[in-house]
């Protein structure tokens, strides 16, 4: 092939973004899979991945409420450290303000950034119970790599190939809002995740009325 000119295709080498962390104390698991709420702020989600640049892996980190798989914070860096999933924790507790619901459930995979130190004090400080699921299996935290897996199709893979980190923030943000406000989801009946909020806050409030 070299004497013709050819060359084969060379396949980008896939980023490892879950180092668990086996010496470090870790939470047990509270959700059992059951990725399943009855109201907003009862159970969060956390996860992220990896977008290769012409400048460098950039990483993106969400957190999302189960209730209507709505986006509640979000980050991207070109670390996979504990500040980028940090950071996107302090947008969720900032947009959400789940402060004294000691109720709030968050749930991680094992990753070293969802079990430092940093992290889970600022879970403790918020009041949120920590969840973590096993080694090594996807379905413990299938939710959020769902959610994950529609921004890798509809975002990631539609409008590259990226050139900096940048381009990959504005465009997350950019679908962040979007998915949010207008992406129909079937899990949650054809409506978007705001939608449902809006849907189950009126209900409540009717129900509120009528008692």
């Amino acid at each position: 092939m070299r004497e013709m000119g050819l060359r084969g295709v060379v396949r980008g080498k896939k980023v490892i973004t879950t180092n668990p962390d086996v010496a470090r104390p870790c939470p047990d698991g509270k959700v059992n899979r059951a990725f399943h709420a009855e109201r907003p702020n009862q159970l969060w989600v956390s996860d992220f991945t990896y977008v290769p640049t012409w400048s460098g892996t950039v990483y993106v980190a969400f957190v999302i409420d189960v209730f209507a798989r709505r986006i509640v914070g979000w980050r991207a860096s070109t670390s996979m450290t504990t500040p980028l999933v940090l950071d996107a924790l302090e947008q969720a507790i900032w947009q959400r303000k789940p402060i004294g619901n000691r109720s709030l459930i968050h749930h991680s995979d094992r990753g070293s950034q969802y079990l430092s130190i940093k992290y889970t004090e600022r879970l403790a400080d918020a009041g949120i119970d920590p969840s973590v699921g096993t080694v090594g299996d996807s379905y413990d935290n299938a939710l959020a790599e769902s959610v994950i897996g529609l921004f890798k199709t509809e975002v990631i893979k539609q409008r590259g190939p990226w050139k900096t980190m940048q381009d990959v923030e504005w465009e997350t943000m950019q679908w962040v809002e979007w998915y949010n406000e207008h992406r129909l989801l079937s899990s949650i009946g054809y409506i978007p995740p705001a939608e449902a909020e809006r849907r189950h806050l009126d209900h409540v409030g009717t129900m509120d009325k009528v008692a």
